[in-house]
């Protein structure tokens, strides 16, 4: 290659990175130097790259990327680029919204405390879940229902309420007031010709509960004499207990000891009573052998046989 061609090269090649450094600065005059964030959303209504990002109703920035999240598909992770500058804190929270109710959705940012430390760029700033569409739609039609059920409620209501001012109008019709009317004076003049005997019955129950008092008040002495009388029982059980135990306990040790000795006395005749048997067998065996060998009470050895004698005649 020639040194005019690599010249020209090198020429283009450092005018193109002037250009790309030159568009670079300038955007970056014109946009401001930015910082990038994200937050996490079940519901992302609708929001796409290059929404409006709002830091307390003020347009700050934009969302960059809006995609399920790698580790969890069931939510949005939602990447917005922030000016430099932002307070952007550890109490702010970044929900969906919209200005008006025709614009696109866009990320609003609440301005968080201003005690609470700065976020630094990347962070996650903590979200704040709005109702979605459907959600709204499920409750509207649910509270639909139950305004259908209330109507039906108060007309049930008003049915009553009407037959109830009906019976009202029956009952104070022009006959009717005239009956009151009547049952009233008749309970009137019963009133007035009951009231002496009401007034005579309250006084006998005033003399009835003045003797009742009097009958109480010479009842209380006797009452104290029976509670000092079964004081003094029990001080005397009290003190008669314990020598009772004491003598029990010596009869239990008495009784304890005849037993042992009963006991003792039982094996000695036991012993006895054998001895008995046993000196019985014995006198048993003498006799018998007295009976069998009388010769026994005067010799030692058995004495020979006697020799039948010689029969006369015989050679």
């Amino acid at each position: 290659m020639k040194t005019e061609a690599k010249v020209g090269a090198f020429v283009l090649v450092c005018a193109a990175i002037l250009l790309v450094t030159i568009y670079r600065v300038s955007t970056a005059q014109i946009r401001g130097a930015r910082v990038s964030y994200k937050t996490y959303l079940r519901y992302a209504g609708g929001l796409e790259p290059g929404a409006d990002v709002l830091f307390g109703g003020i347009t700050v920035g934009a969302v960059t990327a809006v995609r399920p999240d790698a580790q969890d598909p069931t939510r949005i992770e939602i990447l917005m680029d922030v000016k430099l500058g932002t307070p952007v804190n550890a109490k702010c929270v970044a929900r969906l919204g919209s200005v008006t109710l025709v614009t696109n959705p866009v990320i609003s940012i609440s301005t968080g405390a201003n005690e609470a430390s700065r976020l630094p760029p990347g962070s996650v700033i903590p979200p704040e879940e709005t109702i979605s569409v459907d959600d709204e739609e499920r409750k509207i039609a649910a509270l639909a229902d139950s305004a259908h059920t209330l109507m039906d409620a108060v007309q049930t209501d008003v049915k009553d309420a009407q037959r109830l001012i009906a019976h009202l109008n029956d009952i104070t019709d022009k006959p009717n007031q005239q009956r009151l009317a009547s049952i009233l004076a008749n309970t009137d003049t019963m009133v007035a010709r009951t009231s002496p005997k009401i007034d005579q019955i309250s006084d006998q129950l005033v003399k009835l509960t003045n003797e009742a008092n009097g009958v109480i008040a010479k009842v209380g002495p006797a009452v104290d004499n029976v509670n000092a009388t079964v004081s003094n029982a029990n001080e005397t059980i009290s003190s008669l207990r314990q020598p009772t135990q004491a003598d029990l306990v010596e009869v239990k040790k008495t009784l304890t000891e005849l037993q042992a000795q009963m006991q003792a006395k039982d094996q000695d005749i036991t012993d006895t009573l054998e001895n008995v048997r046993i000196i019985t067998g014995n006198l048993n065996e003498l006799t018998e052998s007295v009976k069998e060998r009388p010769w026994s009470l005067v010799r030692i050895r058995e004495p020979k046989d006697r020799k039948v004698p010689p029969v006369a005649g015989a050679k």
